[in-house]
C-alpha cells in the first residue's frame, strides 16, 4: 500500500511540473546577453573603456586598403568626361577579360538587360521593371567609359554596383557590354 501511495505521489509531482511547462516561453535564460544584445554606435564613447578613449577616426585623406577612389563625380559633366575614357585593361588579354566580363554580366546584369543586351531580361519579361534599354538603340551612345561610370554610380532605376564589383571587374563588364552592343548592331 505504501508503494502505491509513493507511485501516486510521483505521478502527481510529474503532472504538476509538466503542467507548468509552456512551449511558447523560454522559461530560463542562461545567458541573457545572447538574446538581448547591447547595440553600440560606431565611434561613440562607451562606458567600459577608460575615460576619454573612443574608437579612432581614420586619418584625413586616407583611403581603405585595396580601394582607389573613382576620379569622376556623379554629375552630367563628369559622365561626359568619363565617356571618352578608354579601358585601362590589358589589350593582350582581351579574350580573357571578355570571358570574365561575360560571366559577371550573367550574374549581375542579365536579369534585367537580358543575355544578349536587348533589354529583355527575366524581370522585364515578367513586367517587374520597365524601361530597360536595348544596347543597340540608335540614341544610346554608350562607350566603355560611360558604361563603367553607369556601373559605378547607377542610372535612373539601376542602382550602383560599385560594392559588388571591384574596379577591374567593372571594366571587364563594360567591355563585354560594348561587345554585346556590336553584336546587336550586326
Amino acid at each position: 500500500m505504501k508503494s502505491f501511495i509513493k507511485v501516486i505521489a510521483i505521478v502527481l509531482v510529474l503532472v504538476t511540473f509538466s503542467s507548468c511547462f509552456n512551449k511558447n516561453d523560454r522559461n530560463y535564460q542562461y545567458m541573457p546577453n545572447m538574446y538581448k544584445s547591447v547595440g553600440y554606435e560606431t565611434y561613440q564613447k562607451v562606458e567600459f573603456l577608460p575615460s576619454g578613449v573612443e574608437a579612432g577616426l581614420p586619418v584625413e585623406n586616407t583611403i581603405s586598403r585595396g580601394h582607389m577612389p573613382y576620379k569622376f563625380a556623379n554629375t552630367l559633366e563628369d559622365k561626359e568626361l568619363a565617356r571618352v575614357q578608354a579601358s585601362p585593361l590589358d589589350s593582350l588579354k582581351s579574350e580573357e577579360n571578355l570571358a570574365v566580363g561575360a560571366e559577371l554580366y550573367t550574374i549581375y546584369c542579365a536579369i534585367c538587360h537580358g543575355n544578349k543586351g536587348d533589354g529583355n531580361g527575366t524581370l522585364v519579361s515578367r513586367e517587374k521593371i520597365l524601361g530597360v534599354p536595348n544596347y543597340s538603340d540608335a540614341g544610346r551612345n554608350i562607350t566603355v567609359g560611360s558604361t563603367h561610370h553607369t556601373i559605378y554610380y547607377g542610372l535612373n532605376s539601376m542602382g550602383s554596383y560599385a560594392n559588388q564589383l571591384n574596379d577591374k571587374e567593372r571594366w571587364q563588364v563594360a567591355e563585354y557590354v560594348i561587345k554585346l552592343k556590336q553584336d546587336l548592331i550586326k
